[in-house]
């Protein structure tokens, strides 16, 4: 069951197959047709209209039972789900071999992002969009592409295949067909004179080679980008919100910790792809490259501090004809060509900003925060470290200092969020009547554990939602003995609301429930809230 819609009081309120691990998409979508945002419009409609949107304070609504996100097209649980191995983290999207760059045939411009580039295929005849690094950020460009690609992939986000590889313009050849789109919107052929003006700008090797990203050419039919509010009408599987995907205000967390300010429809994708003879939408996070410093661009220094455009601070700057400083004026960025302008020491996330905002962005609750701040969490030191490896950086001291800045934005992120709702996790009940589970916060050393811990229990009808109250039991630890007189029959069910008393914590007074089904030998976890709607 997906959490979000009203209880009937002639249905059950959890079903035998709670908690659900895959969200359900078993209609075909085969009718999805390909359809376009206009950027410029998405643009104005969230700088000027966004701000003025009022959030619904709603749970998310694609949740199992048990608080969590299931796998979907959308999103696979990775890490903080399961353990990841460093080869896997490492590896990230990467399934299929890397381009050949022995031979290039260009056949058209790179079709999206800010920095250079063309689409080509490679010796193999494969597909791919290569991407250069500006002249004044050699190896900055290319290398956020191959980090943010693994990051988003163990995040659980659908990603492109990336791959560092070499750009020669001598084994560069044109297709007859190649074009390229002029600024008056005509397509004429693509011309060595184009490709020149194009490598004249970019960041070349001592031996007139240059370093690129490509990304491979996604598999299915392209049916243009999504909204992060509403639904896909031709999509029948697409039934939630996107406003109300956890993982889409989640972007919130995820998109501060490594500088995603470019958050827009414009750097998603939705494909119609087939498996199993069934045609489903797959939706991509397809553009993750302005991350990290890259997001501020030779002359840019306010991104992810303020949006495009802010009337308050804005005006603010005009009033006073430019002597009211903003904070991004009095920030201490690190500064090296393979990194851009990034820092750690001021990052806040709460106050980090994207270009402009998304309703899924500001429909983000405490608990979506929270669930995001776990996964964050999840990314030990070793594991951020191997991914800013896979940049290939040749200046070791800008990578060195670039993991120190995501480390710190880690460490501030959890900071944040853990502690700032009640961070009871991972209930669990055994046969024998003990209660255990655990404190994330402390577990992250985040905060120090309560005084005390409350657990107040109850019966449940699982027909009817109707309670009936048990007992009430307490500990200094994260063990406690339920009380005599729990249920026994098969197919029972219990509820107990876990509290932690600590005066400095008063957001852990309120209490998280979770929901227990005696199977035959033991009792299952089939529900948990944190944050419930208030009904």
């Amino acid at each position: 069951m997906i959490a979000g819609g009203a209880v009937s009081t002639v249905s059950p309120h959890f079903y035998r197959d709670d908690p659900i691990a895959r969200e359900p998409e078993s209609q075909n979508a085969s009718s999805a047709a390909p359809s376009e945002i206009g950027q410029m419009y998405e643009m104005v409609h969230n700088l000027l209209v966004q701000p003025g949107y009022k959030p619904s304070d709603l749970r998310a609504q694609d949740l199992n039972t048990v608080d969590e996100v299931p796998d979907s097209s959308w999103f696979t649980n990775r890490v903080g789900a399961r353990r990841l191995t460093i080869d896997e983290i490492v590896r990230g999207p990467v399934a299929g071999a890397p381009p050949d760059p022995s031979r290039w045939v260009i056949f058209r411009e790179k079709t999206s992002g800010v920095h250079p580039g063309v689409t080509a295929r490679d010796a193999k005849g494969e597909t791919w969009f290569v991407e250069f690094d500006p002249a004044y950020y050699p190896e900055a460009a290319t290398g956020a592409v191959v980090m943010a690609t693994r990051f988003f992939w163990a995040l659980g986000y659908n990603q492109v295949e990336s791959f560092l590889t070499t750009f020669d313009p001598k084994r560069v050849e044109f297709d007859p067909k190649a074009t390229l789109r002029r600024p008056n919107g005509k397509r004429t052929p693509f011309t060595h004179d184009d490709l020149n003006a194009i490598l004249e700008k970019v960041a070349s090797r001592p031996d007139g080679t240059y370093r690129v990203v490509a990304g491979r050419l996604l598999p299915g039919k392209v049916l243009g980008n999504f909204r992060y509010e509403g639904t896909r009408p031709d999509d029948p599987n697409d039934l939630v919100p996107h406003e109300r995907r956890r993982e889409l205000r989640a972007l919130r967390v995820f998109g501060a910790w490594l500088n995603l300010t470019d958050l827009k429809s414009a750097n998603t994708l939705d494909t119609l792809v087939e498996e199993n003879g069934r045609s489903y939408v797959k939706h991509w996070l397809q553009d993750v490259g302005s991350t990290f410093g890259m997001c501020n661009d030779l002359h840019e220094w306010d991104l992810s501090w303020e949006h495009f455009y802010q009337t308050g601070t804005t005006m603010k700057r005009l009033a006073s004809f430019g002597f009211a400083l903003s904070p991004w004026q009095t920030v201490n960025y690190v500064e090296a060509p393979s990194i851009g302008k990034f820092e750690g020491d001021r990052f806040d996330p709460r106050t980090w900003r994207p270009q402009t905002p998304t309703t899924a962005y500001m429909e983000l609750r405490d608990d979506d925060a929270f669930w995001a701040a776990q996964r964050v969490a999840a990314f030990s030191d070793e594991m951020i470290r191997t991914i800013i490896h896979t940049g290939e950086f040749s200046d070791a001291t800008a990578e060195k200092a670039l993991g120190d800045i995501v480390i710190r934005r880690r460490d501030k992120i959890v900071r944040t969020y853990l502690p700032a709702v009640n961070p009871i996790v991972a209930p669990r009940l055994d046969a024998g009547g003990r209660l255990t589970f655990e404190n994330a916060a402390a577990g992250a050393d985040v905060a120090r554990s309560p005084q005390t811990y409350r657990a107040s229990w109850f019966e449940f009808d699982n027909a009817t939602g109707s309670t009936r109250p048990l007992s009430t039991t307490t500990s200094a630890t994260t063990t406690m003995n339920a009380p005599t007189g729990l249920p026994v029959t098969v197919g029972s069910f219990v509820a107990v609301n876990i509290s932690a008393e600590d005066s400095e914590y008063q957001a852990w007074r309120k209490p998280v429930r979770a929901y227990f089904r005696r199977d035959s030998s033991e009792w299952k976890l089939v529900g948990f809230e944190r944050i419930p709607d208030v009904r």
